[in-house]
Formats: structure tokens, sequence, C-alpha cells
């Protein structure tokens, strides 16, 4: 039995918006699966939540503070076995700036 090891490449996308995100995993994975290689995802990972609480008025009124939140949402993609073509057409992929996008082997 051959033992033949999966070469993974994970993608993960982090953005604030999520429907910007599911635009920008789509796009990836029509532009994978046209090279060729197998893909699975995009999987959704945890949503980080920040809050914020700051005080409304500058000098008195303590009691009275007003609460701002940040969520980061986060989408992973494994891409098994990518060939060449596969790797070259992920560098010139055209994304919006608002994604950061983590690439690991």
């Amino acid at each position: 039995m051959k033992n033949k090891e999966r070469e993974i490449i994970k993608i993960i996308l982090r953005a604030y918006d999520h429907h910007l995100i599911d635009q920008a995993a789509k796009k990836i994975i029509d532009i994978v699966t046209k090279t060729g290689a197998q893909i699975e995802g995009p999987i959704p990972l945890p949503t980080k939540k920040e809050v914020f609480t700051v005080l409304r008025s500058p000098f008195v009124n303590k009691d009275s503070r007003e609460q701002f939140e940040r969520r980061t949402h986060k989408r992973l993609i494994q891409i098994v076995n990518p060939n060449n073509k596969t790797i070259e057409s992920l560098m010139h992929i055209n994304l919006p700036s608002a994604i950061d996008i983590l690439l690991k082997k």
C-alpha cells in the first residue's frame, strides 16, 4: 500500500463584513476548482467579538456609558495537492482590501 503524503495549503480569510468574506471565499474556490485541485471548505472559524465601553460625557455622568463592538469573521479554505497552475492563479487573485489573507503550508 502506498503512503502518499497530501500537500495542503491553508488559506485563512479574516474580515469585519461576513458578506464580503463569503464572496471572497467563493471567488477563491471558483479559481482553484478551475485549475483542477481539490478543495476543502470554506470552513467557518469562530468569530472574535471585541466590546469597547466608553463614557458618553467627558467630565461627569459616570453611569452613562456607550458600548461598541467589532466582530472579526474568519474562514478556512484548504487546498489539497495543489499544482503549479493553482499556486500561480492564487498569486494573481484580486480581492478587496478589507479582507486579510493568511497563507500557510
